[in-house]
């Protein structure tokens, strides 16, 4: 019985990692340009979709597509920041969720368009492999996924540690009058930084292809879920992000197991509600004032 637990909870937290790069995005967004992407699981279906037509049309792996999809999502998200996003910067926060819970009505209205409201995956040949490592027996497409957003997590971190680009969206993020007086070009990294969001979000639907089966109204639940892992690790927090997607997507596992399914849901947001009373800030942000 012991061995079904230690699955449940490895196969939570490679399921986990996956969650937590979806919400690297929404806290990179945040984090510079103080705006909550409220269009954010939408992002992620839009990314799910193009890695399955390169899988229908090319052939392409999902896990191949990721550098793919990412570029194709950050010139997306560049262009949608420097057209409209910026022009939200300074007015109030319900005029950016309107804005933002538009386009995201926009982009399911879209896809439904294009690609129907029907379940839709990409049969890989090695769907249902698996590994057997010690007592775990994971499945081949976990650890993949897993991997592959501990890869993706990994690069985007030391794009912010070591590069000059990565240290000026800090520099923003951290203290945005400052920035301006040394003389940054806000607005530029503004955009720059929600593609670079957009880009990690699509990242994530591609390897999330891997896991789950894909329709349009798929986003909504997404974007809750990204929600309640960015409170919980902390609002603009990298680390709390990843953090804390491990903690949901093992918590859901054992929900599974222990309860059923279809309240999985429970778990997350009786955690989300546990941190918010214990801890507001989330597990990795910081008090303020």
């Amino acid at each position: 019985m012991l061995e079904v637990y230690l699955n449940q909870i490895a196969s939570g937290a490679l399921t986990g990692l996956v969650y937590g790069l979806a919400t690297l995005g929404l806290s990179v967004i945040f984090g510079v340009c103080r705006i909550i992407n409220f269009a954010h699981g939408e992002m992620m279906v839009v990314g799910m979709y193009l890695a399955l037509m390169a899988f229908r049309w090319f052939g392409l792996d999902p896990l191949l597509s990721v550098p793919l999809v990412g570029a194709i999502l950050f010139c997306c998200g560049y262009a949608l920041q420097g057209a409209l996003i910026n022009r939200l910067i300074d007015v109030p926060e319900h005029m950016q969720f309107i804005m933002l819970t538009a386009i995201a009505i926009v982009i399911v209205s879209a896809c439904l368009l294009i690609f129907g409201p029907d379940l839709q995956n990409a049969p890989l040949a090695y769907a249902y492999d698996s590994y057997a490592i010690g007592p775990f027996l994971i499945d081949k497409v976990r650890i993949l996924a897993g991997g592959a957003a501990l890869v993706v997590a990994g690069l985007l971190g030391a794009f912010f540690r070591w590069t000059y680009l990565g240290k000026s969206i800090r520099a923003c993020g951290d203290n945005l009058t400052g920035a301006r007086v040394i003389g940054l070009n806000v607005k530029q990294l503004f955009a720059f930084s929600f593609g670079l969001g957009a880009a990690c979000i699509g990242a994530a639907g591609c390897i999330l292809l891997l896991l789950v089966d894909v329709q349009p109204y798929l986003a909504t639940d997404y974007t809750l879920l990204a929600f309640v892992i960015v409170i919980v690790g902390g609002l603009g927090s990298l680390a709390g992000a990843l953090v804390s997607g491990v903690i949901i997507g093992v918590s859901e596992a054992l929900a599974g197991l222990l309860v059923q399914p279809s309240l999985k849901s429970v778990f997350s947001f009786g955690l989300l509600i546990l941190v918010l009373l214990l801890r507001p800030q989330g597990l990795f942000g910081r008090q303020q004032g």
